[in-house]
């Protein structure tokens, strides 16, 4: 997890225009019990906020946010979790798959009327 939030820092690093940015913000919170928090803020618009939490597995569970630089200027928020599921980002950035055709989903009721009655096929 630590290696996914590196990646995304040092994505939006090399993203950003190269400037010299001031850094307006950036509070860390370590409690000792392996949760923590963290947020950071430069004055070019970069934006990071972090919360986590140990997990089951020995891992960090985390959420937060963080602002992506956009081509045209301004920035795109991508909102994330990354727990025992592994990193799943939102953000309107990221694409969708398209949605399933009407018979398609006819036929996922069939089958699935299908398996209830016990039919199977080989």
């Amino acid at each position: 997890m630590k290696f996914v939030i590196l990646f995304c820092l040092l994505a939006m690093s090399f993203a950003a225009p190269q400037e010299d940015a001031q850094i307006i913000r950036d509070d860390r919170v370590d409690n000792g019990d392996g949760s923590f928090s963290y947020s950071f803020a430069a004055d070019n618009g970069l934006e990071m906020e972090v919360a986590g939490v140990p997990g089951s597995e020995g891992q960090s569970n985390m959420q937060g946010y963080y602002l992506l630089p956009l081509e045209s200027g301004g920035f795109a928020r991508v909102d994330f979790v990354a727990d025992e599921a592994g990193f799943q980002p939102q953000s309107d950035l990221l694409p969708t798959p398209h949605p399933l055709p009407e018979h398609v989903h006819e036929l996922l009721r069939i089958a699935e009327e299908q398996r209830a009655q016990g039919i199977t096929f080989e």
